[in-house]
């Protein structure tokens, strides 16, 4: 999987690669898809959601430039897969996912492979974690029409979002960095998301 669907589309930051191989991609998969865990594609984890391909949880995770030191905001826990991978790069990981059956299943897989450095809470994504903030990268994994203001609010200086922009039909990540108080946007690849849902919408 690394080797062909992630070095070889452009992936080069050796930390992403190498946590990458060490997270068992299949150990979040429900038995149904296991079979396809190593496959380039989306899965279904129930709840309506999914969990990312792998080509593009690479590509998000790399445009965050994430160093050993940083606090990380996960919006999004789903399957917990790119959680562990946040775990292997960064210091401290805090994640949000709204539904509490897919949140307790993440949280069982992440102890049993050993992470004791990550915190996993059940809630409203978009109003991120404001009483843990200011967090050095965040990372969001639904697609919403615009960046939630909170989310922005609560990244540090110099700290790094990523997350897809648009509609249900036509999505594009962003990269956010926050200069001298406020976010500088930059545009990045086309992506396809299920929907950012806050508890006002649900």
């Amino acid at each position: 999987m690394v080797d062909s669907q992630v070095r070889a589309r452009g992936i080069s930051d050796a930390h992403v690669l190498d946590a990458m191989l060490h997270v068992p991609r299949d150990k979040f998969v429900s038995e149904p898809y296991r079979a396809q865990a190593y496959e380039d594609h989306p899965l279904p984890i129930g709840e309506g959601q999914t969990i990312s391909q792998p080509y593009i949880v690479a590509l998000m995770l790399e445009s965050l430039q994430l160093t050993p030191a940083d606090k990380v905001l996960e919006v999004g826990t789903g399957s917990g897969y790119a959680t562990a991978l946040l775990a292997e790069l960064a210091a401290e990981v805090f994640s949000i996912e709204r539904h509490p059956a897919l949140a307790e299943s993440a949280r069982e897989v992440i102890a049993a492979l050993g992470y004791t450095n990550v915190r996993l809470f059940t809630g409203d994504g978009t109003l991120g974690l404001p009483t843990d903030a200011p967090f050095d990268a965040i990372l969001v994994s639904a697609a919403t029409p615009h960046p939630p203001p909170a989310l922005i609010a609560q990244l540090r200086e110099n700290g790094r979002m990523i997350i897809p922009v648009g509609t249900d039909d036509s999505q594009q990540l962003q990269f956010i960095r926050m200069i001298n108080g406020l976010p500088v946007i930059s545009p990045r690849e086309l992506v396809r998301f299920v929907p950012l849902v806050d508890d006002a919408r649900d």
